[in-house]
């Protein structure tokens, strides 16, 4: 275990699989009380027997008397909030023709209202603590950069949280509150990894540095914009996706 964020309570919510168990993991690993948000207390339960510390939270995160419950339980058992990663997220696949209102309404409410619940709940304790703290989001490179077909409702949840995460970067500055977003490209979890080989294949080659990303990845960007290094940086994203945006057209990898 190392210790740089010895002491530091962090709230991981989705934490429960892909890359919110890792962003959990690697900040237990550095010595942060983690207080693992998911209705599976598998992750938390692997970090305590890793010798780390860590406390299972089972949350709603689209029901706000639910986020508010959590904010307590990191007070209760951490006496506060230092870094909040907003992870939690869904992606269900459906075409515009098809999509329902039900649809749209079921993303929107747990990965852009839940999103705007955490940091809202999370934002309030670290002003009652004497402020100063971190705001991490998980977007996405599709909708801020990219399109998908089947992800309309996902890609404008991801767009919309960029929108929302500047605004809040300025009234939060003079708290000393920073909030910041990563967006992911293709990274191999268990949700990427059930759509078959052959888009895995054909991702990888669409991708310059040739392979798919892992959630440690993502982990690492996110401790890197909760260290003590990132305290002057607020309202900016940052994209890990090995390249994937950068490219005019597949000839570009030629």
């Amino acid at each position: 275990m190392n210790q740089r964020f010895s002491e530091r309570s962090v709230v991981v919510t989705g934490a429960g699989k892909g890359i919110g168990r890792t962003i959990a993991r690697v900040f237990a690993h550095e010595g942060a009380r983690v207080l693992v948000v998911d209705r599976d207390a598998e992750t938390a339960r692997a970090i305590i027997e890793a010798g780390g510390q860590a406390v299972a939270c089972a949350t709603d995160v689209s029901q706000r008397a639910e986020v508010e419950a959590m904010v307590g339980e990191a007070m209760t058992h951490f006496g506060g909030i230092d870094v909040l990663v907003a992870n939690a997220g869904i992606f269900p696949s459906v075409s515009i023709e098809e999509m329902t209102e039900a649809d749209w309404d079921q993303v929107h409410d747990v990965n852009l209202k839940g999103a705007f619940f955490c940091v809202k709940a999370a934002a309030a304790l670290m002003r009652r603590q004497g402020g100063g703290g971190r705001i991490l989001l998980t977007s996405s490179i599709t909708g801020p950069i990219t399109g998908f077909p089947g992800w309309a409702h996902y890609g404008a949840t991801k767009a919309g949280m960029l929108g929302f995460m500047r605004t809040a970067a300025i009234e939060f500055a003079r708290t000393g509150i920073t909030i910041n977003a990563v967006l992911p490209g293709n990274i191999r979890t268990e949700g990427l990894t059930d759509v078959g080989a052959e888009y895995l294949r054909k991702m990888e080659a669409s991708i310059p540095l040739g392979c798919l990303g892992e959630p440690e990845d993502i982990a690492y960007a996110m401790l890197f914009l909760a260290s003590d290094e990132a305290r002057y940086i607020t309202g900016q994203t940052l994209v890990v996706d090995g390249g994937q945006t950068l490219p005019e057209s597949s000839l570009a990898l030629e």
